[in-house]
């Protein structure tokens, strides 16, 4: 196995992974390759877009009809308006 060492880790860093893995009952350095583990694997995983999970989630009840994939757009302000 492949061994990683990290240096100029912040204190406050070290403190919560090590709050972290007491409070899943594990070491830290066993918490901390999880969470790599974890980050790598979700990299891996292919995504569809947004809209389209929200389009799958609510196609049965009917909410789903005017979903519309808006990547690549500016963000803008909600109209709240009545």
């Amino acid at each position: 196995m492949a061994q990683l060492l990290v240096r100029n880790l912040d204190e406050h860093v070290k403190a919560k992974l090590q709050r972290r893995a007491r409070k899943h009952g594990r070491s830290t350095e066993e918490e901390v390759r999880d969470i790599l583990r974890v980050a790598v694997n979700d990299e891996a995983a292919v995504r569809s877009p947004l809209g389209t999970r929200f389009r799958a989630r609510f196609a049965r009840i009917g909410l789903a009809r005017d979903i519309e994939e808006l990547r690549g757009q500016p963000a803008r302000a909600a109209d709240l308006a009545p």
